[in-house]
């Protein structure tokens, strides 16, 4: 529960900045860019801090070297997280945490299925809804920045007609 509580408190407050004229933090992917910046940040710290033996228990026994897992996947929420608040890399950083949502997700059912005396929210359905929040906000911000990319003109440079071949 607390990457949702995360992800919203970020992009809400993200969101009244801009309203209250933070001007790069007015158009909507960046206020969600800075949410979900701040929720992989606090589960990417998860990863070396506080959770991490939770963390490399829910991973799958058929998966090798869980703690070496874990250490990778919290390294790329970090550098996402990071990478999430420039413009230039959010499309990119967005797409990999997608992918890396998806991969993930068997960790998740790992611990739902064989966890015992689980919260409430690391329960499959709770925690498959949250998933499907997340993953709808990083594909947000992706599909964003290529629909972007879709509308700006070609920059090549216009070529002189020579007046040949006419």
């Amino acid at each position: 529960m607390a990457p949702l509580i995360f992800l919203t408190i970020g992009t809400l407050a993200a969101l009244v900045a801009g309203r209250a004229g933070v001007r790069w933090l007015r158009p909507w992917p960046v206020p969600l860019r800075v949410g979900l910046a701040l929720m992989f940040t606090v589960t990417g710290i998860a990863h070396f801090v506080g959770k991490r033996q939770e963390l490399i228990d829910m991973v799958p026994p058929a998966l090798p070297a869980p703690g070496l897992l874990v250490t990778v996947t919290g390294v790329l929420e970090l550098a996402s997280a990071a990478a999430l608040l420039w413009g230039r890399t959010a499309p990119w950083a967005a797409g990999g945490l997608s992918v890396m949502l998806i991969g993930m997700f068997p960790a998740n059912v790992h611990l739902a299925l064989n966890g015992t005396d689980i919260p409430w929210d690391d329960r499959l359905l709770p925690r498959t809804l949250m998933q499907v929040v997340f993953l709808a906000a990083t594909l947000a911000v992706a599909a964003h920045h290529m629909r972007r990319a879709d509308e700006t003109p070609s920059r090549e440079p216009v070529k002189a007609h020579s007046g040949e071949g006419f």
